[in-house]
């Protein structure tokens, strides 16, 4: 008898473990770290190559889906032909800076090497402006921006993203960028989209 009451609380308590660590609930805990990325991304606007410098990041959830904020801005002198420029005498550059929300799907996050695919969606703000580059700039005096423009931009890309380190990756890739309701002086929508190719940095807790 006392070897059976011995077997039975020896299989009630097995059982009670086997259920207690299968436990499902409706909604299940999520693991919420977060990273940010710095990135260069090689592009033209209005056929030019224009060069774009840019952060982003957010939270990183179930090492699959990051969802953050991001900026990006023109770098390099792009010139303003003399029938678009606001003043024809002076020689300007177009300057260009996108902002907004920043969605990455990382497939399969803890290989070595693997694909990102990413959707940034936000705001577009074209201008002119003087290059530091020209020569007859004025350091001492502070610069104005003209044709100010605002647009909607779409930006899909896709990357091959490599672990570097626990911390740190690298993340090769290629985007486009659409943009919509563009009504610079010289830039319409087609004149300011296009692929770009990017490089990419990223920090954090993956």
């Amino acid at each position: 008898m006392k070897k059976t009451l011995i077997l039975i609380a020896a299989v009630f308590t097995a059982a009670l473990t086997y259920a207690q660590s299968e436990i499902q609930t409706v909604f299940n805990s999520s693991r919420v770290t977060a990273y940010g990325a710095l990135t260069n991304k090689f592009t033209s606007i209005r056929g030019d190559f224009a060069n774009m410098t840019g952060m982003y990041g957010g939270v990183f959830i179930n090492r699959k889906v990051m969802l953050g904020v991001g900026g990006f801005a023109t770098t390099n002198r792009i010139s303003v032909p003399t029938e678009f420029s606001e003043f024809p005498g002076n020689s300007l550059s177009y300057g260009y800076v996108q902002t907004g929300f920043m969605t990455e799907y990382v497939v399969r996050s803890n290989k070595a090497v693997h694909l990102v695919l990413s959707m940034f969606a936000g705001a577009g703000f074209s201008y002119q402006y003087e290059h530091w580059t020209n020569p007859d700039y004025d350091w001492l005096e502070i610069e104005g921006i003209y044709d100010q423009r605002w647009s909607f931009v779409m930006e899909p890309g896709a990357q091959v993203e490599i672990n570097l380190l626990r911390w740190m990756r690298f993340s090769p890739g290629i985007s486009y960028r659409s943009v919509h309701n563009s009504n610079g002086r010289g830039l319409s929508d087609k004149n300011l989209s296009d692929w770009s190719y990017n490089v990419t940095l990223k920090f954090g807790k993956f």
